[in-house]
């Protein structure tokens, strides 16, 4: 079983639900946040294996956070991977 920490930044429910299912179900650890700045305060604050971040998002938008973890040296180390219905 992983104990990897990853960090979802989606705001729709269902999409969360889906994700944190089966990550969880493989053993990872999953944390959830529904908007950009709460999700951007998280990256920054807590330690994350990597980032699943929508793109849509309110109060930041998902490409706005992607820049902002990858221009700083303690979080531009996290793996990000962008989901959108764009």
């Amino acid at each position: 079983m992983s104990s990897e920490r990853i960090l979802v930044i989606e705001d729709d429910e269902d999409i969360q639900t889906l994700i944190n299912h089966n990550l969880s179900r493989e053993g990872f650890k999953i944390t959830i946040s529904g908007n950009g700045v709460e999700g951007l305060n998280k990256v920054r604050n807590d330690s994350f294996d990597c980032v699943i971040l929508d793109l849509m998002l309110p109060g930041m938008d998902g490409l706005e956070i992607c820049k902002k973890v990858k221009r700083d040296p303690k979080t531009q180390h996290i793996p990000i991977i962008m989901v959108t219905a764009k």
